[in-house]
């Protein structure tokens, strides 16, 4: 499975930007996704994950701001960021679950995927 991650890029305090994150290889409605963000200097943490019947969990940092949504006939899952924040600057990673599929607080986690993109960088300016 290869994951590529692009719409990255500059913004201010208070818009929008689509993160897009196409897979290639397996069977693409079969895996559940995750989005991953790490700012400078800091740990990667959990921004979303949607399961592959389309059901969608969020960090509470960005749950009411960003949703996540998929096209199985696209293979690509689209995270919609709005009214961003400075502190929402960092390279966003997508991620993704293949089956056997994990439970809720293990795609919470990082090691709850087995294949990653390459990362695309999202700057809030203020």
């Amino acid at each position: 499975v290869q994951l590529q991650a692009f719409g990255g890029g500059l913004v201010q305090a208070g818009g929008s930007l689509t993160l897009s994150c196409a897979a290639s290889g397996g069977t693409f409605s079969r895996y559940s996704m995750g989005w991953f963000r790490q700012a400078p200097g800091k740990e990667r943490e959990f921004v979303a994950h949607i399961r592959y019947n389309g059901n969608s969990y969020y960090a509470d940092s960005v749950k009411g701001r960003f949703t996540l949504s998929r096209d199985n006939a696209k293979n690509t899952v689209y995270l919609q960021m709005n009214s961003l924040k400075p502190e929402d600057t960092a390279v966003y990673y997508c991620a993704a679950d293949t089956p056997p599929l994990k439970i809720l607080s293990e795609v919470r986690t990082a090691r709850g995927y087995e294949y990653w993109g390459q990362g695309t960088l999202v700057t809030v300016s203020s």
